[in-house]
């Protein structure tokens, strides 16, 4: 089949937490045209809800205020994830300001872009997971960008949330199975109305089952040329990243929910969330009854109080 003329679109990866998007990433990454840093970036949807608040951005200090903005937001990603540039606010915000970089989705463009010409590559792209939420969002400020939509069973995300589940707020299975239904249905949802040009779905499991195959499919769907490289990709030697991305693709990373869930954990989830599991192709042990309106509160409750609990430890600890 022949590939469609190569263009420099942006790339975004999307999908629940804890469903492979960062093995992706890193496989994308090595891609010879195709850079995305090496985090999240998570300041799109909050710069897009307050773009106006930016005023005249054909004035410097305007383009400095959003660049300002950005790092407040994700001053980590900024400093330590974009590898083919040093981000200097100032430095950087007359360079944007002499390219006519005007808008605010512009000043987006051109630090990603820079950081692509930084690593010798043509293309960019980011990997935040909630832009799942926000797709539409995404396309208005760039039309051309195509998403991949990455979902994974959600009963073995639920268990990866389980061991941070400070960080997602998540503290029993039926308030997992909720949380993941909700990030796959929108998702898909939004993404029906997109057209496949512009938008894909994968399964991760696929990606573990057959590397080779589900990147090829990946590449033909963005217009660029298979490159080895994207199973082979460039591990990580950051602290702090997934022990996973310091290793080849593990193909037995799927399903542990098998062994790992007990009898009622996956009786929960799949009442919560079995009707998804099965649109996504994913097997539903149980009949997936709904659980009774007093238990389902009861998991609610159980839910906010954790979390109520953990905020206000935290803000004790602080003092």
């Amino acid at each position: 089949m022949d590939l469609p003329k190569q263009g420099n679109s942006p790339i975004f990866v999307v999908g629940a937490p804890r469903s492979g998007t960062t093995l992706l990433q890193y496989m994308l990454r090595s891609h010879p045209r195709i850079s995305l840093p090496t985090s999240e970036s998570h300041f799109f949807i909050p710069l897009y809800r307050n773009q106006a608040s930016f005023g005249d951005l054909e004035q410097v200090e305007n383009v400095r205020r959003v660049l300002g903005e950005m790092h407040r937001i994700s001053a980590d990603f900024l400093e330590t994830n974009l590898h083919g540039m040093h981000f200097d606010l100032e430095s950087l915000a007359e360079e944007l300001h002499a390219e006519g970089r005007h808008t605010v989705q512009g000043i987006i463009a051109g630090l990603f872009e820079k950081n692509a010409r930084g690593e010798g590559k043509a293309r960019w792209g980011d990997k935040t997971p909630y832009y799942v939420l926000h797709m539409p969002k995404l396309l208005e400020w760039f039309p051309d960008a195509q998403i991949i939509h990455l979902i994974r069973d959600g009963r073995d995300c639920a268990l990866s949330m389980f061991e941070r589940k400070h960080d997602f707020k998540v503290y029993n299975t039926y308030f997992a199975a909720k949380y993941w239904q909700h990030y796959v249905d929108t998702g898909r949802e939004l993404g029906s109305r997109l057209g496949g040009k512009t938008y894909m779905e994968v399964r991760y499991e696929d990606v573990l089952a057959d590397p080779v195959a589900a990147t090829r499919r990946i590449c033909e769907f963005l217009g660029e040329e298979y490159s080895d490289s994207l199973v082979n990709y460039n591990k990580s030697r950051e602290v702090g990243k997934t022990p996973l991305l310091q290793k080849p693709i593990q193909k037995e990373n799927a399903q542990k929910w098998r062994t790992k869930m007990s009898p009622w954990q996956v009786k929960v989830f799949e009442s919560a969330a079995g009707d998804t599991l099965s649109r996504c192709n994913y097997d539903v042990q149980t009949s997936a009854e709904t659980l009774p309106l007093p238990l389902r509160a009861l998991y609610r409750l159980h839910n906010n109080v954790m979390s109520w609990l953990f905020r206000n430890v935290r803000k004790l600890s602080r003092r």
